[in-house]
């Protein structure tokens, strides 16, 4: 029986006009012809999550900690401002904690000369305190704004589907191991029902 990974997808900005929305749309749609993910797209800008914490009451927090709580893995396509991430994503993060222990997390990352990689790296940090296992590898790309045509294709399209596969691949192996370490009675129902 083959297995199949919830995967959520983030959106690292909310912003008017915001180059997230090509970066992440490649990213989707590469992750679509995955046989072995379910793509879920979270958007802050959507969620309209609010600026103090009212608990899982707004519409907008319970519909991203059930997200959350389904999802198997994430992905987090974040852009870079001011040497770091976005109000938003951090918005986004704090409004659930128990559904984020223990999966694991992947990052495309764009942004100018270092290419969102120090957002990424403070993001890390915020993950660690929330028991998420990041990905060694990142997908990143330094002055996006030259690295995309005009129909939302990476110019290098060949050697961005290569890495996002490549980490994706590793993503499964970490969703798979942290999945089966979280309901071990799941994993062996799963294979008593292989084997029989």
């Amino acid at each position: 029986m083959k297995e199949s990974f919830n995967l959520a997808v983030i959106y690292g900005s909310a912003r008017e006009n915001r180059f997230c929305d090509t970066v992440a749309g490649w990213a989707v749609e590469i992750l679509k012809k995955d046989p072995d993910l379910s793509i879920d797209v979270t958007d802050p800008a959507k969620l309209d999550l609010p600026s103090r914490n009212v608990g899982n009451t707004h519409p907008g927090i319970a519909e991203l900690q059930t997200s959350l709580a389904e999802a198997d893995a994430f992905l987090i396509v974040t852009p870079e401002y001011n040497h770091s991430f976005t109000g938003e994503l951090k918005l986004l993060i704090d409004a659930a904690k128990p559904e984020w222990r223990r999966k694991p997390l992947a990052f495309v990352s764009y942004g100018g000369m270092s290419g969102g990689l120090r957002a990424v790296e403070q993001l890390r940090l915020v993950f660690a305190e929330l028991h998420v296992v990041t990905m060694r590898d990142v997908v990143s790309f330094a002055n996006v704004w030259d690295q995309f045509d005009p129909n939302g294709y990476p110019i290098d399209k060949a050697g961005a589907n290569t890495a996002l596969k490549h980490m994706v691949n590793d993503l499964k192996w970490w969703a798979r191991t942290l999945r089966d370490g979280r309901y071990p009675q799941a994993r062996t129902e799963l294979l008593e029902v292989a084997i029989s």
